[in-house]
């Protein structure tokens, strides 16, 4: 409705939305997006230098003229921005006043000092339009008479508007609920979903796990006593392995709903084919080396898998010019039967979550999906790691699940595969974790899943003591 105040805003809207039709249908050639990409890159690089302090003084030594015949492939001349830059730079990096803005979002600052991301109406049409287009096809299937709930990280995230808005837009009724807030809290979360019901669910997998244990332990069945259809997952590292068994935990179709961060906003976002996709309409992806810094190239599968540099493709609060996401990827391009004409990508984890496992480098989605493959029903998980007296690795893992129940051919599979893959003995228990698996959006996923008993660097330590505070609130 605000845009029938806001005639700018209005007009945006209806040029996206066509944008993105015709582009979902295909009717873009590679010239086409090309030409869209050039003229969005040389249109953001003159706006952020002529308005962000942090990026005149970053980008001086770029001339207008060499702006105005910026070529995509010549991106990689321009220097990159770290998450360092943000937390130092703050306000500097902002191309507006946060007056300008219709929101103010930050960071969590669990790991570093927060950082300001302000969305001006502009940033956030941008964003949503790419996740109306790609969720609708995903949403249809289960009805118009859908109650989505909504349940983010803090009430200075973009999780609860954002969402709230896409569905909105695709005439979905939303509740938003904060479970952890003192005032709702699992319960009363939990009586919601019922009285509705609620029939589909965007949260991290830490919060779908939370609360079908809290179901559990008030004697409910989450599959026969709950009205989930979907749940659309985000926010936290989600191997296959554990999407298939939170939807299995729920009787629920469970999706990899979207790739984004504060900072950089959407990256990519779940199309009806199952796959993450980019949108590469509004930003320009690179895939690098995390170590040199230089462009990946495919390997024999045609898969890149390096770190992912974004340059947002959009002018607004804070545009990202090859933003270094810390964030390892797999990306590929669209084939037949792609539902979006877009490359796909799998987030595997942060570059500095990668684990070396008896001379294997293992990033945390490869060791997620490789230690749950065989397991189903279970409400949560850890992994340990420690070594034995000769040096070798050890991987140990803890289930959340009934201990009488049989799972010896499970847990044989699972000690196959991880001495086959990994060339590493794992041990499998049983117990409870407890809160310290929640704050995987809140610290990163290695602080909240794996304690890892040989020599930790500080800011390991610090991420998870971190973890652990939090988690101290939670318990």
């Amino acid at each position: 409705m605000f845009t029938q105040y806001d005639p700018e805003s209005a007009a945006l809207t209806d040029e996206l939305r066509g944008l993105f039709d015709e582009f979902g249908a295909g009717k873009w050639s590679a010239e086409d997006l090309e030409r869209h990409q050039t003229d969005k890159l040389r249109e953001v690089l003159a706006y952020v230098r002529a308005n962000s302090p942090f990026y005149r003084e970053k980008l001086s030594g770029i001339s207008d003229e060499v702006i105005s015949g910026l070529r995509i492939e010549d991106i990689r001349n321009l220097p990159f921005t770290t998450k360092a830059d943000l937390q130092e730079a703050q306000f500097d990096l902002l191309s507006l006043p946060v007056s300008a803005a219709w929101t103010f979002y930050e960071t969590t600052g669990t790991t570093g000092r927060p950082t300001p991301c302000p969305r001006t109406n502009g940033d956030t049409i941008h964003n949503n339009s790419v996740l109306t287009a790609y969720y609708r096809d995903i949403l249809a299937p289960h009805g118009d008479g859908q109650v989505i709930g909504i349940s983010g990280p803090t009430e200075l995230h973009a999780t609860g508007d954002t969402f709230g808005d896409v569905c909105r837009n695709l005439g979905h009724a939303v509740a938003k609920m904060w479970p952890h807030s003192p005032v709702i809290g699992f319960d009363r979360a939990l009586e919601v979903m019922r009285l509705l019901p609620v029939t589909g669910l965007f949260c991290t997998p830490g919060m779908a796990l939370r609360l079908a244990q809290k179901a559990v332990e008030a004697g409910l069945d989450p599959r026969r006593d709950f009205s989930l259809n979907v749940l659309m997952l985000t926010g936290e590292l989600l191997s296959p392995s554990l999407r298939d068994n939170i939807g299995e935990l729920w009787g629920a179709e469970a999706h990899n709903c979207l790739y984004a961060s504060q900072e950089a906003s959407v990256l990519a976002a779940a199309t009806a084919d199952g796959t993450l996709r980019i949108a590469p309409l509004i930003n320009l992806y690179e895939v690098i080396d995390p170590v040199t810094g230089e462009a990946v190239a495919p390997g024999p599968d045609g898969v890149r898998y390096g770190e992912l540099v974004i340059t947002n493709l959009y002018t607004g609060a804070k545009p990202l010019v090859r933003y270094r996401t810390g964030d390892m990827v797999r990306m590929t391009e669209a084939g037949l039967g792609a539902a979006v004409p877009a490359h796909s990508v799998e987030p595997v984890g942060r570059v500095r979550d990668r684990l070396r496992l008896n001379g294997h480098l293992v990033n945390g989605y490869d060791l997620e999906n490789l230690l749950l493959r065989h397991f189903r029903g279970y409400l949560d998980y850890r992994i340990t790691v420690s070594h034995d007296d000769a040096g070798a690795d050890l991987l140990s893992l803890t289930l959340n699940t009934d201990p009488d129940r049989d799972l010896g051919d499970d847990i044989e599979r699972a000690v196959a595969s991880c001495r086959e893959e990994l060339d590493t003995a794992l041990s499998v228990d049983f117990g409870d974790p407890g809160p310290i698996t929640s704050t995987g959006a809140m610290v990163s996923w290695k602080a909240a899943r794996v304690v890892d008993l040989r020599a930790q660097g500080a800011d390991a330590s610090a991420e998870s003591h971190s973890a652990e505070r939090i988690a101290g609130t939670r318990a």
